[in-house]
């Protein structure tokens, strides 16, 4: 099955509503999990750049879990930064999770560089996934962690139709139909191989689920 992209943003209220009011935390935990795992015995410390943090759940995650990490949450939807600000209050860890607006490539986060990078599903947003990438490159230090986990595409609409169904068929309309549209613009894992050969990042891929996949590994000490 071809890539379908899918608008880049998710600039309307009522989705990024329903958005940050849906049951994530299984996929969400699993985010953790996944990072624990992919670096064991690592507890991060300093600057964390969560790039495309939409409403801020795993960036708040993230905090939570490692207590000497200052986290920037960057997003180019407002509206979804604005489902957030709540979220980020009412977690106590509002001083340590900051959530502030930013479109890749053309606008900076906050510090113009961090300890480590993580991404939950902004590639299948990008049309121009080398975006990501190359933020990656320009914003993590030396000897950063990076660690970006996204959907991966099925093999048939049937498939994604079922996955859909079964991972999210509780959920409001919008973000059923979010997630189907969101399947068919996913990369396969050889189609990131090729985006990080591209890029002259030397990440591993993981196939983690049947609807998951994860790039990770640490940059080198210099560039």
């Amino acid at each position: 099955m071809q890539r379908s992209p899918e608008p880049e943003l998710m600039l309307d209220p009522q989705q990024a509503h329903a958005y940050a009011q849906a049951d994530f935390e299984a996929p969400h935990s699993y985010f953790i999990e996944l990072f624990q795992q992919s670096f064991p015995g690592l507890e991060p410390s300093g600057a964390i750049l969560d790039l495309g943090c939409g409403p801020g759940d795993i960036s708040v995650r993230f905090a939570r879990a490692f207590a000497q990490c200052q986290i920037d949450g960057i997003d180019g939807a407002q509206a979804m930064l604005e489902a957030g600000a709540p979220l980020v209050a009412a977690s106590g860890l509002a001083q340590r999770v900051k959530l502030s607006y930013a479109r890749l490539p053309e606008d900076a986060p906050p510090r113009p560089h961090y300890e480590g990078i993580i991404s939950n599903s902004l590639l299948h947003h990008l049309h121009q996934p080398q975006i990501l990438w190359e933020a990656i490159k320009r914003y993590a230090k030396p000897g950063a962690f990076v660690f970006v986990m996204d959907l991966m595409r099925p093999p048939t609409e049937a498939i994604a139709r079922e996955l859909v169904q079964r991972c999210s068929g509780n959920e409001p309309e919008v973000l059923q139909r979010d997630f189907y549209h969101s399947l068919l613009a996913a990369f396969r894992p050889d189609e990131i191989a090729q985006q990080l050969q591209q890029a002259k990042l030397e990440l591993q891929i993981e196939v983690v689920s049947d609807r998951h996949l994860i790039a990770y590994g640490y940059l080198p000490n210099s560039h």
